[in-house]
């Protein structure tokens, strides 16, 4: 089941069981991304030397990089 935001309001594509007043949890469904393969390698490749970084003890904890960049303004 798919729904469309018209006007404001969810419209979905196929009558639903559901009844009146039902609350639902709604999420924005990622479609993916538009890497070709050569995209997603290097990607991957960057994830991966990231990671042997991190775990040879090279990593930044991210409130010290954070703070470092609000002293950037």
């Amino acid at each position: 089941m798919r729904a469309t935001v018209r006007n404001g309001r969810l419209v979905m594509d196929e009558p639903t069981s559901m009844p009146e007043g039902t609350v639902l949890s709604l999420t924005v469904d990622d479609e993916g991304d538009d890497l070709d393969e050569v995209e997603r390698e290097a990607l991957h490749d960057a994830i991966g030397r990231s990671w042997s970084s991190v775990q040879a003890g090279r990593g930044r904890d991210a409130q010290d990089v954070l703070a470092a960049l609000r002293t950037r303004r």
